[in-house]
């Protein structure tokens, strides 16, 4: 059988390594299709979603809203928190309404966690860092707080710094829906074959490694920067659960409304009308 590429793009953190362990370890049968995995942070592969230049590419929930002329949602592969997500910290304690007057750090202004901090927060000062250089800027006092996405989550206290807000239990108080921060989207070039067989090994790659967690968790260790492995066990437990095999109805309707806030808000310029295969 010919074999044909298929580009996918994830960022380097212990849960996205966890989804396609399967895909990258050779652990199911693929039917033809060989997986070029890019390994990118999640801005830069917002930033390449819009242009297209992927075939499947792990995409914020927010940068959905300037690709949906290209790409679908998959079901399968969605980044869920269920009451938690990004953190807002800073180094002393301090409210909410304290961060009207601060630079905060963000990891991107396309991401998920920049959307909730907006929609939390308002109109707020920040500053553009890469995910992981964002308690070191704080720091260093290139920020007065940081918005943190990925295992930031899980360390921040060890580094000495204090909770201000936990944006996924914002929204939950909120909405009581969980917080969509990202999905798996695909190239609706592709065409509906493709795109379901595709659909259908990204779904089966999520539950051989939740049906084999300790290796595919050992596996994701390349990607844990530091963390011991049951940290990255937990993490992965908080971003790989059930909604990651299929978003279900409060996943839908997280995304919807979460778009849809966003639009009324003046964050996103148009009416999003969102597209699962």
């Amino acid at each position: 059988m010919d074999k044909r590429e298929i580009t996918l793009g994830h960022s380097p953190d212990p849960d996205d390594a966890f989804m396609f362990y399967a895909l990258a370890a050779d652990k199911i049968d693929t039917e033809g299709l060989t997986f070029r995995h890019v390994i990118q942070d999640i801005e830069t592969l917002n930033r390449r979603a819009l242009k297209g230049e992927l075939d499947i590419t792990a995409v914020s929930i927010h940068a959905y809203a300037y690709v949906l002329d290209q790409y679908a949602l998959l079901t399968s592969g969605a980044s869920i928190g269920d009451n938690y997500g990004p953190l807002l910290v800073a180094p002393k304690p301090m409210s909410i309404d304290e961060l009207r007057g601060v630079k905060i750090a963000v990891p991107g202004k396309m991401t998920t966690a920049y959307l909730a901090l907006r929609l939390c927060v308002g109109d707020v000062d920040t500053v553009v860092i890469p995910f992981d250089e964002i308690m070191d800027a704080v720091e260093r006092g290139d920020a007065g707080a940081g918005l943190l996405i990925h295992e930031g989550q899980l360390t921040y206290a060890a580094r000495g710094f204090h909770k201000v807000a936990d944006l996924g239990e914002w929204w939950m108080q909120e909405t009581g829906l969980p917080l969509p921060l990202g999905g798996n989207a695909i190239r609706k070039s592709l065409g509906p074959e493709l795109i379901e067989k595709v659909s259908r090994l990204l779904r089966e790659s999520i539950e051989y490694g939740l049906a084999h967690r300790t290796d595919a968790v050992r596996h994701s260790m390349a990607y844990a920067r530091g963390m011991e492995t049951a940290l990255a066990d937990k993490f992965v437990g908080m971003y790989v659960n059930d909604y990651t095999i299929d978003y279900g109805d409060r996943g839908r309707e997280a995304v919807r409304l979460l778009l849809e806030r966003g639009h009324q808000a003046g964050i996103i310029p148009n009416p999003v009308e969102i597209q699962f295969f």
